[in-house]
């Protein structure tokens, strides 16, 4: 397959300086705030998203690397295949997350619920729309009786490195 190359359009900047003891997800990160620092060339692509409450940001985990095929996620003890948990360490480590958007100012993003490493680069941002990102009538397989631990977890580290 042909290689893909991504520039960063900014940075991510949150109160987390490492990964060990941080939220797992934006839903355990509630009032956490922090900025993103877009690029100034791309501020005028900015406009109109004040009008959004939510975004999602798509970002690379720039501390993760390798993965395993299979994996023993958060909130599980059971060795599960990768692309049914969220674990950091992928074959394209990409993360993504829908945060509370605060404020725009010029080309600095005021955000909230944040759940991402100080420093990580941002690939992409678009409007959170319940309509179309929300989806209805879902299962989530083995996660059904573990959500409720959720707010509990903080992140050991375990996913950084091989």
């Amino acid at each position: 397959m042909k290689t893909i190359c991504y520039e960063p359009i900014g940075v991510v900047h949150s109160p987390f300086k490492e990964i060990a003891g941080m939220p797992i997800q934006p839903a355990a990160a509630r009032g956490i705030e922090g900025t993103v620092e877009v690029d100034v060339k791309y501020k005028a692509a900015l406009q109109d998203l004040d009008g959004f409450s939510h975004i999602i940001l798509i970002y690379h985990l720039h501390l993760s690397t390798g993965f395993d095929l299979t994996v023993i996620p958060f909130l599980d003890d059971t060795r599960r295949g990768l692309f049914a948990t969220r674990a950091p360490r992928r074959p394209n480590p990409i993360g993504i997350s829908v945060v509370r958007l605060i404020e725009i100012e010029e080309a600095a993003l005021y955000i909230s619920d944040v759940d991402i490493v100080d420093g990580t680069p941002l690939l992409d941002i678009k409007p959170y729309v319940p309509d179309f990102d929300a989806a209805q009538n879902i299962r989530i397989g083995w996660l059904e009786s573990k959500l409720r631990r959720l707010s509990d977890m903080e992140s050991n580290g375990r996913f950084v490195n091989g």
